[in-house]
């Protein structure tokens, strides 16, 4: 039977099952005295009563329970201690060991660690050990492997903090980007803000006039109606002609509005600002995808 270990760590398994073979020997023998004192001193009249044959048993389970329960918790510290040793040895070569509890309550694999201990342990299968001695932990602080591991170490945190300065200065660079195409947006804005000022302005001014218009028509109008009722229907005219006047103009206001805004956006300053946070815009994605490549993992 085989554990599936290489033969060093197979050795030391049959070392440990050794040493618990050993340990469970004496707390049998342990448990055996005590019946075999209960036996030379309690044992000793032919005839006992229901009450001193439950004093007897109750003191026999008290002794055993404490005799198992002892061995019990020593099987646990022992573990622990066994455990430590490995934790330790593999913390210093910056390993993480893992266990999985469930396979400790395996019943396939527990049955193969009982033929593997009935095959080791059988006086006609016994086989001779690779180590009599127990050797000690290797240090790990000693040139050879540890050197090479310590040194690969070193490089790969020189490596990290390169990386470190890299991803500080793509973030830099991201940042004088992002503030770049905060002062364009309010270029953008500021200019947008003076065409509309200008816009309003020649509208203000084009409805002025035609106010000035009305009211002048009107004035005259008024000032008609004094005078001989053969002329008011010429003034009607005259004044629905304004009228019709007025919403051509206002048409044509609303048609130079949109021309205005027409040339605007084909100017080579739009052009050339559009252009440039179309520029800007891409430059922060790609900055983007690069820092993403470089960040740290979760």
């Amino acid at each position: 039977a085989e554990l599936g270990l290489n033969d060093h760590h197979q050795n030391e398994v049959i070392n440990y099952m050794r040493f618990a073979r050993s340990k469970r020997g004496l707390r049998l023998k342990t448990v055996d005295s005590c019946f075999q004192d209960l036996k030379e001193s309690r044992l000793v009249e032919e005839t006992f009563t229901v009450d001193e044959v439950s004093e007897v048993l109750s003191g026999l389970q008290a002794v055993v329970h404490s005799e198992v329960e002892s061995e019990l918790i020593n099987t646990a510290y022992t573990n622990v201690l066994l455990l430590r040793q490995l934790f330790s040895q593999a913390e210093k070569w910056y390993l993480k060991l893992q266990t999985d509890i469930s396979e400790l309550e395996n019943r396939e694999l527990l049955e193969q660690v009982a033929e593997f201990e009935k095959a080791e342990f059988t006086s006609s299968n016994k086989k001779p050990l690779l180590d009599a001695v127990k050797p000690k932990l290797a240090p790990l602080n000693e040139g050879g492997t540890a050197e090479l591991l310590n040194k690969e170490i070193l490089r790969l945190q020189e490596e990290n903090e390169k990386l470190k300065s890299r991803l500080k200065t793509i973030e830099i660079q991201v940042t004088n980007t992002l503030d770049e195409k905060s002062k364009l947006e309010r270029a953008l804005r500021d200019l947008q803000l003076d065409q509309g000022a200008e816009k309003d302005f020649i509208k203000a001014q084009d409805l002025s006039e035609l106010e000035n218009t009305v009211a002048a028509l009107k004035s005259e109008f008024e000032r008609t109606l004094t005078d001989k009722t053969e002329n008011q229907k010429s003034l009607e005219e005259n004044l629905a002609t304004a009228k019709h006047d007025l919403l051509r103009v206002q048409e044509q206001l609303s048609l130079a509005e949109k021309e205005l805004e027409k040339k605007f956006q084909q100017t080579a300053a739009y052009r050339n600002m559009k252009e440039i946070l179309t520029k800007k815009n891409d430059q922060i994605k790609e900055l983007r995808k690069k820092l993403a490549k470089y960040e740290p993992e979760d």
